[in-house]
This record gives C-alpha cells, sequence and structure tokens, in this order.
C-alpha cells in the first residue's frame, strides 16, 4: 500500500462496497468480488466478518435490483464484479478510467474489460456532483482515472479515497504517502495530498479500520 516502505510484509487488504444512507436513492461505491474465499481465522484477525455482496446489501434490507447508482473508485476487477447483478443501477466512472478499462495495458492485469458489458455506464471528466451532498473528486495516480467519493455528513466532509491505500498511507504528521502500487508516481502523491486537506473524516479504501465500524460517522 504504501511506496518504497513495507515491501514484503503480508497485510490483509479488506475489498469494500459503501452504501451510503440518507437520501432518496440507494447508492453504492464500489461492489467488490463475485467470489472469494475468506476463513474464519482472517476475520477474526480482520475484526469483523465479510459477506457475499446479496447478503451485504440484505442486511440493510436490499437487493441488487435495488440499488439506483454506483460510483466507481476505479475499474479494477475488485471494485466492480457484482455490476452486472444491480440490473436498475446507473453507474458513474471517469471517462479516462473508462477508456482505460476497455483496452488496458499490459502491464496492468486487474482489468476485465467484459465485466461490464450490459451495465448503464455515464462517463464523468473530473469533479462531479453525482447528488445533493455527493460528489467525485478526480484523483489519478493508482489507476488513469481514479476518483474520489466525498459525502457531506453531519461530523463533515466524509470522503471514500479512489485509490488503493490503508491507514499508513495518512500519518498523522507529515505528506501522505504514495499508493505503493501505481501507474503514475507522481499523481498518486498529488492525489493523496488533495485528498488528506480536504476530508474530515478520511476513509482509507483498504483500511481494516472502516471495516471494524458499523456506520461512518
Amino acid at each position: 500500500m504504501t511506496y518504497l516502505r513495507d515491501y514484503g510484509k503480508r497485510i490483509f487488504l479488506p475489498i469494500y462496497v459503501f452504501y451510503i444512507k440518507g437520501g432518496d436513492k440507494n447508492i453504492l461505491v464500489d461492489t467488490g468480488l463475485e467470489q472469494f474465499v475468506v476463513s474464519e481465522e482472517t476475520e477474526q484477525k480482520c475484526g469483523f466478518k465479510v459477506f457475499e455482496f446479496e447478503d451485504a446489501l440484505a442486511s440493510f434490507g436490499l437487493r441488487p435490483e435495488d440499488i439506483d447508482i454506483i460510483i466507481h473508485t476505479h475499474l479494477h476487477n475488485d471494485h466492480c464484479e457484482n455490476d452486472y447483478k444491480c440490473t436498475n443501477a446507473v453507474v458513474y466512472v471517469q471517462k479516462e478510467e473508462f477508456e482505460f478499462f476497455k483496452n488496458p495495458h499490459p502491464i496492468d492485469h486487474r482489468y476485465y474489460p467484459d465485466v461490464l458489458d450490459g451495465v448503464n455506464v455515464v462517463q464523468l471528466e473530473g469533479d462531479a456532483v453525482i447528488e445533493d451532498g455527493i460528489e467525485v473528486i478526480f484523483s489519478p495516480g493508482h489507476s488513469v482515472g481514479g476518483q474520489s467519493v466525498a459525502i457531506n455528513t453531519s461530523k463533515g466532509k466524509a470522503v471514500i479515497t479512489g485509490f488503493c491505500c490503508n491507514e499508513k498511507n495518512f500519518p498523522e504528521k507529515g505528506a501522505a504517502i504514495c499508493s505503493g502500487v501505481h501507474t503514475d508516481a507522481i499523481k498518486a502523491y498529488d492525489s493523496a495530498q488533495k485528498i488528506k486537506k480536504i476530508a474530515d473524516i478520511l476513509i482509507p479504501l483498504h483500511s481494516l479500520s472502516a471495516g471494524r465500524l458499523k456506520q461512518i460517522p
């Protein structure tokens, strides 16, 4: 997760689907992996239970077809494999990311160009308002067209990073640390600084702490 730091050190990499509550639409940020295996030992070490996509939605009384909007941080396969199940959803992605997704460079193996076939995709160019109180912030570097998701809450602006990172990318003192995996280290570094500066509540995309919370904020 952290560029030039901790290489060779094993970490847990939770994959999240965020459900935004409060408006009149059912909104997800990313949809995660479709198939995976997680042991009880791993769940104990992580500190939370891991759900299949449908079971996670059911815990909020939802089904895939109830989802109105999906906002994608980026289109690596671990963030979008369940989109096709949400048959009524509009899916928001950055244009640069979608174009790269359809014709990925061989060095980046995490794009599966057919995973969004039949999905209603809306392509954005840069920062944009999605719904009242919900906006995306262009955050390239980890991928060519990453976008962070900012949500106005009672405790300030909560931002889900559009790039893969965890708590260690955002030390209390000093600059944020560039994502360990990136297409452009300089852009990744700059995106991390921008998001750290604007977020009242910072939600690193692969942090263990996010999964241990029932709700944010």
